[in-house]
């Protein structure tokens, strides 16, 4: 049986079941990117939730490192795992494992793009077939007491657009919340984020929908709010390299104060911190494997702020994206830090 709708919001603030979020910015699910120490940092940073990296659920049953890994809760935050899978047994088996190790919030994914995904007949491969999909939600919403939360495209293509009926359903069948990619599967992440089609979504459902795709500055986060009719708004690549920006995102829908972005002392001192941490989280040999994608888009940032040229980024990547020593890493860093530095003081 379903369960009855969450009210939008409490005092003011968006809710997930009885769970209250600070704000209205979320931080995309996003494999290799929004891992454990990732989320840590922009949730420390203000974003209003933090999603784990797609989990299968079938390996995440099977005690595979790496799905463990994903939906391990590591900090006393709201801990939200999010499961990919095309069978209701898994899925129901998965939703269990994370609630006991700790999820408060279980998400579905039914909007991953990838082909990997999409051939083994998950992510968003599913809205190509509702009556599986929602035998999906149901077997979630009935395994576990925590609230359950569904991710999607606006459809498989553009002559297929039903992500309303998809919305309709899994809020009749107890999801709590809705977040939908304003594209469709097989635009993959090309052309722009059609955040006026999601205002189908909204209409169609009482639980809160939240807007995600092309959120990179607060004036989209605006736009995409306007023009969906959504209650939040989800950032996914516009925090690559800028963990602060969910955070600040949401301040600025809250005050309409827009902030600088951190100085480059400050954007130092996180992706340093943010490195050390999945050193500790992965050990060394994996956490500098996983860390260089995150150095990288740092230190692209880092040169926009600055007004750097190219053969200064260039530089800066070649020696720290290639050093295998943490220490040679660390210092390399402050030394491509304190380079933008005096070009931006020049």
């Amino acid at each position: 049986m379903a369960k009855s709708p969450t009210p939008l919001s409490r005092a003011g603030h968006l809710t997930i079941g009885n769970i209250v979020l600070p704000n209205r910015v979320l931080l995309a699910p996003m494999s290799g990117v929004t891992d454990a120490p990732f989320r840590r940092q922009a949730a420390a940073l203000g974003a209003g939730l933090v999603i784990s990296e797609m989990t299968a659920s079938d390996a995440l049953v099977d005690g595979k490192h790496e799905a463990v890994l994903r939906a391990l809760r590591r900090d006393a935050g709201i801990h939200v795992v999010q499961l990919a899978g095309c069978e209701a047994r898994w899925m129901a088996e998965g939703a269990r494992i994370a609630e006991a190790g700790g999820a408060d919030v279980i998400d579905i994914n039914m909007g991953c793009p990838s082909r990997r995904v999409t051939t083994g007949y998950s992510g968003s491969a599913l809205m190509r077939d509702l009556d599986h999909a929602l035998s999906l939600i149901e077997a979630t919403v009935g395994a576990v007491a925590v609230p359950v939360t569904l991710k999607m495209r606006l459809g498989w293509d553009d002559r297929s657009r039903n992500a309303p009926e998809l919305a309709r359903r899994a809020e009749q069948a107890g999801v709590r919340l809705i977040t939908v990619h304003g594209r469709t599967r097989c635009q993959f992440y090309s052309g722009t984020a059609d955040w006026a089609a999601v205002r189908a979504v909204k209409q169609a459902v009482a639980v809160p929908v939240v807007v995600n795709g092309d959120v990179r500055e607060e004036a989209d986060g605006q736009a995409a709010l306007a023009l969906s009719g959504a209650d939040a708004v989800m950032v996914g690549r516009g925090a690559e390299g800028r963990p602060w920006f969910p955070g600040a995102l949401g301040r600025f829908l809250a005050t309409g104060r827009r902030e600088p972005e951190p100085g480059l002392a400050r954007q130092g001192e996180l992706v340093a911190a943010l490195y050390q941490d999945m050193l500790g989280h992965y050990g060394r040999e994996v956490g500098l494997r996983h860390a260089r994608k995150h150095l990288g888009w740092a230190l692209e940032v880092a040169a926009q702020t600055a007004r750097a040229p190219l053969d200064l980024l260039k530089r800066a990547r070649a020696q720290i994206l290639t050093a295998t020593e943490p220490r040679a890493v660390l210092r390399h860093l402050a030394e491509a830090y304190d380079a933008f530095s005096l070009r931006l003081a020049a």
